[in-house]
């Protein structure tokens, strides 16, 4: 538990499930540390080795830290706005108050209010900044060099799966519905007849365009007998109607044994490093991580224009954008690069080049970090 007297900056969590910005939290807090950025976390759902103040804690807030005559509370939800506000109004706790949207939509009078209220505020790309009404600052996600990379083992290559061939297209997340022991025994007993892989991993539902990708594989696989496709990811409870139509479809197609929905993948981060290809075709995101997560690996990307893709991905150099929800037009993007995999491992070195100039999470960090010291001002005398 960090001294209080220490915590310039206090960055809430007021969600207990995991979600993107659960995420962005848990990956950017020790990126932050490591910048000498004195920060702590507050709420549930975070992993223990982040720093963590208790709720008690925060009746320290009326005195400011030892080297400021402030602190900065950094909400992400309309609660942690709420929140602060309320600790800085009716309490008279010396708090700045900084508000990070990543909202691709039209705000509520509610959330418009809270944040006309904030010191600052931060977009997470221009298309989410053009949603607010006050002056805001961009600053892009990044990403983890050190987690996301190239391959750099065996256990980086295809061989590691079980299946023969070298190329495999991703679209990556969380799906379960019925799933094998583990998602490597499930592609190990299969017995696939590809060369290559096509995958598809995220939350199998609607939103995600998983039925946008589905139907992409059941087009051109048939053309390509040298691939095989795969999705792998979570179905919750309200989505396993949508899953089975998916599979049904599949199977009138007469394609099960060449697209395979293999559950949740124990480390996703491998899997990029396997990949050639990777497919986000989700209907409407956040921000969405994933494509910088799979360029980072030294893969190209094909995308939506949901959430920030489009300004994540160079058309022509590290992938291809498409409109989100349009089928055929992710099907014939998809397919140059089923057609030819040189190209797509062209793109994907284009891709890692321009994730290490442009996104990495370090670069974030520090963006962020001078917004906070423009909000704590000088330190005290």
């Amino acid at each position: 538990m960090p001294d209080i007297r220490d915590v310039e900056i206090i960055a809430p969590n007021f969600k207990r499930r995991l979600s993107g910005v659960t995420s962005t939290i848990v990956q950017l807090i020790p990126c932050q540390i490591r910048l000498g950025i004195k920060i702590a976390t507050l709420g549930p759902g975070l992993p223990e080795d982040l720093p963590k103040l208790k709720w008690r804690q925060l009746l320290g807030l009326w005195r400011p830290p030892a080297s400021r005559r402030r602190r900065v509370w950094h909400a992400r939800r309309n609660n942690e706005m709420a929140v602060g506000i309320l600790l800085r109004h009716l309490t008279r706790m010396p708090l700045k108050l900084l508000f990070t949207s990543a909202a691709q939509r039209r705000h509520t009078a509610y959330t418009k209010w809270l944040i006309r209220r904030m010191d600052a505020v931060i977009a997470t790309s221009d298309r989410s900044g053009s949603f607010l009404e006050v002056p805001h600052t961009v600053i892009q996600h990044g990403v983890d060099l050190a987690l996301f990379h190239p391959p750099d083992t065996a256990e980086d290559g295809i061989a590691a799966t079980g299946l023969p061939g070298r190329h495999l297209i991703g679209c990556f997340g969380r799906v379960r519905h019925h799933p094998p022991d583990t998602a490597e025994d499930g592609i190990a007993a299969t017995g696939l007849p590809g060369r290559h892989l096509i995958g598809c991993f995220g939350r199998v539902r609607h939103q995600k365009g998983t039925d946008l990708f589905v139907r992409a594989m059941i087009e051109l696989l048939p053309q390509h007998p040298e691939w095989t496709a795969v999705v792998s990811g979570r179905v919750t409870a309200e989505h396993v109607a949508f899953a089975d139509k998916l599979k049904a479809d599949v199977a009138a197609a007469g394609l099960s044994n060449r697209i395979l929905f293999l559950g949740e993948v124990p480390d996703i981060k491998v899997w990029y490093r396997r990949l050639t290809l990777y497919v986000a075709p989700s209907r409407n995101e956040g921000f969405g991580l994933t494509p910088l997560e799979a360029m980072a690996s030294r893969t190209a990307v094909v995308a939506s224009d949901a959430g920030a893709y489009a300004e994540l991905i160079v058309t022509g150099e590290t992938g291809s954008v498409v409109a989100a929800g349009d089928g055929e037009a992710l099907t014939r993007a998809i397919a140059p690069y089923i057609a030819d995999p040189a190209l797509a491992i062209a793109h994907g070195e284009s891709a890692l080049r321009h994730v290490r100039a442009n996104f990495a999470l370090e670069k974030e960090a520090s963006a962020i970090g001078a917004v906070y010291n423009s909000l704590l001002g000088d330190n005290r005398s």
